[in-house]
């Protein structure tokens, strides 16, 4: 009914196009080829139990696009004519989630290995002047008008996406043609509307409607086209020339888009799997600078020895299905600037604990802002930093307290990835890696010979300090200058032998970036 109403008496769009809903086409099993066997269970048992409540419902977007590849999709959505009301009572476990744009958990299973299907309700295409007439209609109903308040600016860019409408206007308000196609795993049917198999199959990445007008609607399209084309580069998919064409200049719509919003579109550019390849899109597609802040700093960073280690070792966690952390590959991303400050900090003979703090409340500050507050996030970066200059101590109490701690594998990467580059000695790291994979009996003989070597090196003459607090070291003479090593206090010898009890040894491969999560 709104698409009719719509078709009937807009006209133009405000992005200047009239809106193309497409023609339903149904695709058999026989033609398109997906294997029901790629399938997920639970996303099956969502669509039949939606079908059987009387509700159209399908798999839809990224997992249809994969599907149809031969490949097995990471994540399921389902979308339905259901509301997210009638979603969620129609499952023991629903939630629903989001404001500008609600949708519907279903979740199976608990702890770490837990499933949600997403099941999101078909949006109507919406543009200024879809809006107003719509309103104006005095069928449209009270839920609608609560919909669409406030769902467009004056710019056509949509601030809310909470009107229901039919599937081909869901299909439209879609980004990437294959990314908009639906499959019944009741039927083997694949519905589509905009050639979506077709483009599959040249594997182009084509935006549906005006690429220009689409950006306005959703700035984040912009990042969205760079991570579909640095996930699908290695499937030879490319960005259509219209769909990026307008890329460099949709660029400044960018500016009104809240900082918390493009912080996580960040961290999902570089935490799905792809973060090299969606740095190479950036610089290849002229989006190198002037989408965010701190993915600037990323970009720029990228060839360096340890951001690319950084980089490389979060794409093979995601490849391997391992946990990884944004606080993890941030530190590494803001380390130089930590160190930095640090050094000079030294260099004013300041004491180094407490320089190493006000180097990473600096960049904090500097860098990172208010978006993700002083939260968990920041406590977990501060935590990685400030345990460096304590992996220098191999002696004492220092290694068997440290190795305990929550974050421990965390840093210990960190530590390995400095050693990589040569920043601090491998033996360091190895060392570190040898104690934490010990027996008790072991890690007292580890530490037993770290003492032995340390008496048989010259002894530096230490100035006077406080208890307690930890000796001054010269300052890092380069970008590859190791920590200040902490000198042994007779209290960490006198602590050492308390801690005879047996201590838990840290799961070395449960751990690593997930450590910091």
């Amino acid at each position: 009914m709104i698409k009719k109403f719509i078709t009937k008496l807009l006209g133009k769009s405000a992005g200047g196009s009239k809106p193309h809903f497409g023609r339903r086409t149904e695709v058999p099993a026989s033609v398109h080829g997906i294997d029901p066997q790629l399938v997920d269970e639970r996303a099956v048992n969502v669509v039949s139990t939606l079908q059987q409540a009387g509700f159209e419902a399908y798999i839809v977007g990224g997992a249809v696009r994969d599907l149809l590849l031969g490949l097995r999709p990471k994540d399921f959505d389902v979308a339905t004519d259901a509301t997210p009301e009638e979603v969620k009572g129609l499952f023991r476990r629903a939630f629903i989630i989001g404001r500008r744009f609600r949708i519907v958990h279903v979740v199976y299973g608990r702890g770490r290995e837990h499933e949600v299907i997403e099941v999101s309700t078909f949006r109507a295409h919406m543009d200024n002047a879809a809006a107003e007439q719509v309103k104006g209609n005095e069928r449209t109903s009270k839920r609608q008008l609560e919909g669409m308040k406030h769902a467009v600016d004056s710019s056509g860019r949509v601030l809310r996406d909470n009107v229901w409408g039919p599937q081909d206007e869901d299909a439209t308000r879609r980004d990437f043609t294959v990314n908009a196609m639906y499959y019944d795993p009741q039927s083997q049917i694949v519905v589509d509307y905009h050639g979506g198999i077709q483009d599959a199959k040249k594997h182009t990445l084509r935006m549906i409607g005006d690429p220009a007008a689409r950006y306005r609607e959703d700035p984040v399209r912009i990042i969205r086209a760079v991570r579909f084309a640095a996930k699908l580069s290695p499937l030879g998919f490319k960005l259509e020339s219209k769909t990026a064409k307008p890329l460099i200049e949709a660029k400044a719509l960018l500016a009104d888009v809240p900082q918390s919003r493009l912080f996580d579109e960040m961290l999902k550019l570089l935490q799905t799997g792809h973060a090299l390849a969606s740095i190479a899109q950036l610089k290849h597609l002229g989006l190198a600078k002037g989408i965010y802040p701190l993915l600037d700093v990323v970009v720029e960073r990228a060839d360096s020895d340890f951001v690319k280690g950084a980089l490389a070792d979060t794409d093979r966690r995601v490849g391997e299905g391992k946990p990884v952390a944004p606080s993890f590959l941030l530190a590494c991303v803001l380390w130089a600037d930590v160190r930095d400050g640090w050094a000079q900090r030294l260099a004013r003979k300041e004491h180094p604990y407490p320089a190493l703090q006000e180097a990473i409340d600096e960049v904090f500050d500097a860098r990172i802002g208010d978006v993700s507050g002083r939260g968990k996030l920041a406590a977990d970066m501060r935590e990685i930093w400030m345990m460096q200059p304590r992996f220098e101590k191999r002696v004492g109490a220092t290694p068997f307290s440290l190795v305990e701690q929550p974050r421990f594998r965390a840093g210990f990467d960190f530590l390995r990835l400095r050693a990589d580059v040569q920043e601090v000695e491998l033996m360091l790291a190895d060392w570190w890696q040898e104690f934490s994979m010990a027996s008790d009996a072991e890690r007292e003989d580890l530490v037993n010979a770290a003492k032995a070597e340390q008496l048989a090196k010259p002894k530096a003459r230490r100035a006077p300090r406080p208890e307690g607090v930890a000796a001054r070291a010269p300052a890092p003479k380069a970008a590859s200058a190791s920590l200040p090593e902490q000198a042994e206090t007779a209290e960490g010898e006198g602590a050492a032998k308390k801690r005879r009890r047996r201590r838990r040894k840290p799961d070395a491969e449960a751990g690593g970036q997930s450590g910091a999560a």
